[in-house]
């Protein structure tokens, strides 16, 4: 196995571009010959530096359309599962990413670990105003703590809708495992004067299927789940930087970066994992 100190970049690029294509860590050993610890620790280290970059560099978006949605994963344990003694305890259990994302461009403009409830909302979509150059037109899922968190972030400035969407009855046996049937869905204006022709977030549920196959940590009915909440958020900043950076989008052609005017050319792995100097 090879150690961290003797790992030089080449190994850290075979080893990032196994964990950017959904790789487990275990998986990641047995493909590179790197050791666990030595890939937990690059990982830790280069997620935070992606984190610092996409917070200074991923601003002054200049954007038409946001859609936001959140997407559940567990940590540690499934919520059923969490111990009495931990049931308040922040990263055990039921996580939830946020994530904005610009609909023509398809950057991830802000996401956000946490939990589902107000306090989140309202700080997530606050650092969502912050990273936009003008007025947008929002659209968000029927989650009613969007409602008091869009107005307190935007105060007005903001053309905002809800795609209420309703599902049918779950079906009994193996398609338990299935989603429910979406029988509709009703757009709803909050706020300004949203085009109902806009009021969607089809791109940013696409976005999900993106992060489920890209990241082991939220693959469904696996073992590969994040087992501190630290190393889950390390995997989404490091996934949301190759994703916006790195990875030309099919119909855009270049990156989500390029399309936004945030970079001038395709990232490689190489000067993703620079960014560790």
């Amino acid at each position: 196995m090879v150690s961290m100190n003797k790992l030089g970049t080449a190994d850290r690029v075979r080893v990032i571009a196994c964990l950017v294509e959904g790789n487990s860590i275990r998986g990641t050993v047995r493909m590179t010959g790197v050791a666990k610890n030595t890939i937990v620790k690059l990982l830790a280290e280069l997620g935070a530096a992606c984190a610092k970059y996409h917070d200074k560099h991923v601003r002054n978006v200049a954007s038409k359309r946001i859609q936001c949605d959140e997407i559940w994963s567990f940590v540690g344990m499934k919520e059923k599962n969490v111990p009495q003694s931990r049931q308040h305890e922040f990263g055990v259990g039921s996580v939830w990413t946020w994530t904005a994302l610009d609909a023509d461009s398809k950057l991830i403009v802000s996401y956000m670990v946490g939990n589902r409830d107000v306090g989140y909302a309202t700080e997530f979509m606050n650092d969502v105003a912050d990273r936009l150059a003008n007025r947008v037109q929002l659209t968000t899922d029927g989650h009613r703590a969007y409602l008091d968190a869009v107005e307190d972030a935007f105060v007005g400035d903001v053309d905002y809708a809800q795609l209420v969407k309703i599902y049918g009855n779950e079906k009994p046996g193996e398609a338990r495992y299935s989603p429910a049937v979406c029988t509709g869905a009703k757009p709803t204006p909050i706020i300004g004067n949203p085009e109902r022709k806009h009021i969607s977030t089809s791109y940013v549920e696409r976005q999900n299927l993106t992060m489920r196959m890209s990241m082991k940590r939220f693959a469904r009915l696996s073992n590969g789940f994040s087992k501190k909440i630290e190393n889950h958020a390390h995997s989404i900043a490091l996934h949301f930087m190759h994703y916006n950076f790195c990875r030309i989008h099919q119909t855009l052609r270049v990156t989500p970066a390029m399309e936004a005017g945030l970079s001038d050319h395709v990232w490689e792995i190489e000067e993703l994992v620079g960014l560790l100097d």
